[in-house]
């Protein structure tokens, strides 16, 4: 399929804001403060809940408008499948959460560093997902998706993913790891993004008319990833309300991007 300059661009608009926020490596000199962590946690689960609501599942209802009453059932199975299979790659792919202790997964004797890019590359990949299908949408004529709702996805999945560039680099950075090394680790925990969506756009191309399903299949990975792994990160340790309004001013942010760019 033929991708133009615009597709383009809004694959990759998400690795940017990996890559700026990568980048801070270069300019901060210390990790970021808990509480910090905790609201930009918080802000990035509020962007992917309300990119899954208004971006892909009611897209998906209103791509299968056509099935009348049961226009509810692509969006549920792709849900579900979306769900079980980033359940099926946190049971199988080694990884580490922030301040865990024990890391998941396939055992294996991974350094650190590793295990916590494994953690941000397995909940990139449903974001990658998630703008490849939007678009493929788009490329495809399909009505209820625009240029202007798909790039607004894209900025979004940016925006949050600016915090978590500079999560990973900087604590790599203090933990001694040059800058140039922590700015590209951080840098390449995003990559798979762009690869992911254009894989997601080479597939959907094939399969079309189960679209809605597709749809519905990265919101369910991005709500999985959202409610195992980022809420209860912005929930640990101290209590603390910082997530709870983080989560409130994502939410509002990617919900009024996408109505007013859709």
């Amino acid at each position: 399929m033929y991708l133009s300059i615009e597709v383009l661009q809004g694959l990759l608009i998400p690795f940017l804001g990996t890559t700026l926020g990568a980048a801070c490596v270069y300019i901060l000199k210390k990790e970021l403060k808990t509480g910090v962590q905790k609201g930009l946690t918080g802000f990035a689960a509020g962007v992917m809940v309300a990119a899954s609501v208004w971006s892909l599942l009611i897209p998906a209802m209103e791509g299968s408008a056509d099935m009348g009453k049961l226009a509810f059932l692509p969006a549920v199975v792709g849900f579900w499948a979306g769900t079980l299979f980033l359940l099926a790659l946190d049971h199988i792919i080694p990884h580490l959460h922030m301040d865990a202790q024990e890391a998941e997964g396939i055992k294996c004797k991974l350094p650190k560093n590793i295990m916590l890019l494994l953690a941000v590359t397995l909940h990139n990949i449903p974001e990658g997902m998630a703008v490849g299908v939007v678009f493929a949408g788009w490329l495809a004529g399909n009505a209820d998706i625009t240029l202007s709702g798909a790039l607004a996805l894209s900025i979004g999945i940016a925006i949050q993913n600016f915090p978590e560039g500079a999560i990973i680099s900087l604590p790599l950075r203090a933990e001694g790891m040059s800058k140039h090394k922590a700015f590209v680790s951080g840098m390449l925990s995003g990559i798979v993004e762009p690869i992911g969506a254009l894989l997601t756009i080479a597939a959907a191309s094939l399969v079309l008319p189960i679209l809605p399903y597709l749809l519905a299949f990265a919101a369910g990975a991005m709500i999985y990833v959202v409610v195992e792994e980022l809420i209860p990160e912005m929930s640990a340790g101290e209590h603390s309300n910082i997530g709870v309004v983080a989560f409130a001013v994502g939410f509002t942010l990617m919900m009024t991007l996408d109505v007013a760019l859709g």
